[in-house]
């Protein structure tokens, strides 16, 4: 890959991912759906940001040796569920003996 062609997929990543910040911070500002479809909306655009960030920024898709990329992938999300479960266990057990 040469280097134009880095910077374009650098530059298009940016824009969609730009866009991807934008909209779910829009439509929770303003409220302008349930809070349901907030939700989605925001997991939605977060999970193709990821898809964005692998593919423009990283460049996983031109990698011939597909193996390393699956077990790399799969133990970022095994981390990243830890780090999630772990933060959500502390703050409610913070929250149960601190606001009694």
């Amino acid at each position: 890959m040469n280097n134009n062609n880095s910077n374009t997929s650098y530059f298009i990543g940016f824009v969609l991912s730009l866009i991807l910040t934008i909209i779910p911070f829009y439509t929770i500002q303003y409220n302008i759906f349930d809070k349901k479809i907030l939700l989605i909306i925001t997991i939605s655009c977060a999970l193709i940001q990821i898809y964005i960030h692998l593919v423009y920024f990283l460049h996983l898709i031109h990698i011939s040796d597909r193996k390393w990329i699956i077990t790399s992938l799969i133990f970022t999300i095994f981390i990243v569920f830890i780090l999630v479960l772990g933060s959500v266990w502390i703050m409610t057990h913070l929250h149960h003996n601190l606001m009694m």
